[in-house]
């Protein structure tokens, strides 16, 4: 029987692992990754949330596993992929998630500490993940593989109090189209989804300030977004609906890099 379109979001069979998925995006992703019908495995340093997302998941019939993890450090990061491929034959999908914000700090405020703290999570450990993931699908014969990169509309769009997130989310977006150029021949896919502004503990500081109003009358839908409006995006890149999809940037916004200044 032919394959029906909507057949090719689904992710029946295929293992998929998220890094920072004690809260926020991460929480949520693995939810709608399990209802699709992947393996998932969760990721983070809060381990009593992951345990409880886990047993939550595995209630609802899904089959996951949690891994303690910190992308910060090469070893924990090995361990958490290698993790996937023990637990489940394969890792077939890689969710690079993992993020934090140092606050509504100016690059005058900031220090060398929080620099240091926001680009080795939010950057250097999307390069390490990686370079592991890659080395892992090379070297146990797997046939490709998929990695999905979480972005930000501040890669886009520059409002004061966002440096050093700003940067690295626009590293991240460019970054996405060099691993993708890179790992073509590997055959491993790579894009980015970049959300708007969407209430999370990383937007918080911004979206419950007294500012929260004017800001959101500036995207064009009036709203902010809630995590449901990412989940047909977030399939999109992880399914076999985007087998011709690389190096590309998913923007969720509420087309507010459409907007005017």
């Amino acid at each position: 029987m032919a394959t029906r379109p909507l057949d090719r979001f689904r992710l029946d069979g295929k293992t998929v692992a998220v890094t920072g998925a004690s809260s926020g995006f991460g929480h949520h992703f693995a939810g709608v990754l399990a209802s699709a019908g992947a393996n998932v495995v969760l990721g983070a340093r809060r381990v009593d949330k992951i345990e409880a997302r886990v047993e939550e998941l595995r209630q609802s019939g899904a089959r996951a596993l949690g891994v303690a993890l910190d992308v910060c450090d090469g070893d924990s990061l090995a361990g958490f992929l290698d993790a996937a491929w023990d637990e489940f034959g394969s890792l077939d999908v890689l969710v690079n998630n993992a993020g934090i914000e140092p606050g509504p700090k100016t690059y005058a405020l900031i220090d060398e500490d929080d620099w240091d703290s926001v680009l080795d999570t939010n950057l250097k450990s999307v390069w390490r993940s990686a370079k592991l993931y890659t080395e892992r699908v090379i070297g146990r014969s797997q046939d490709g593989g998929n990695i999905v990169n979480i972005a930000s509309i501040t890669a886009f769009r520059t409002i004061k109090g966002q440096f050093p997130y700003a940067v690295s989310k626009a590293a991240v977006v460019k970054a996405t189209e060099v691993l993708a150029l890179e790992a073509a021949k590997h055959r491993i896919r790579v894009n980015a989804l970049a959300p708007g502004y969407i209430l999370t503990d990383v937007s918080r500081v911004l979206l419950e300030s007294p500012k929260s109003d004017a800001f959101e009358k500036r995207i064009p839908q009036r709203r902010y977004g809630q995590f449901d409006d990412l989940d047909g995006p977030l399939l999109l890149l992880a399914s076999d609906a985007s087998t011709y999809m690389t190096g590309s940037t998913v923007v969720v916004d509420g087309g507010h890099l459409c907007a005017e200044l």
